[in-house]
């Protein structure tokens, strides 16, 4: 059995007894048999077109030029600042530092 996360408790008998009922009682989506997993195939592989569409929908459009993640250390009152300003607001960070002039 797979150590759970220090914040899960393991379920009691009576709390599994109560989710095993639920799954017996459920005609939409029965129990899987050993047949069952047997008949079962790929996502990918039955709807070959859905599947490639939904993994070129997922994340951000590539960009030419991707912004790189550093670590930077700011005043409390300048990070309140700009995210009292709303979304948007790292970004808002950087045009200022864009527009500075460097000494």
């Amino acid at each position: 059995m797979p150590k759970l996360p220090k914040h899960m408790r393991p379920l009691t008998d009576k709390e599994e007894a109560r989710i095993q009922k639920g799954i017996a009682q459920d005609p939409d989506n029965p129990e899987w048999t050993k047949e069952d997993f047997k008949k079962a195939r790929p996502f990918a592989e039955i709807f070959p077109e859905l599947a490639e569409s939904i993994k070129r929908a997922r994340g951000r459009p590539r960009v030419e030029k991707p912004r790189k993640q550093i670590s930077l250390r700011l005043d409390p009152d300048v990070i309140a600042k700009f995210k009292a300003t709303g979304p948007g607001w790292q970004g808002r960070i950087n045009d200022v530092l864009k527009s500075a002039k460097v000494r």
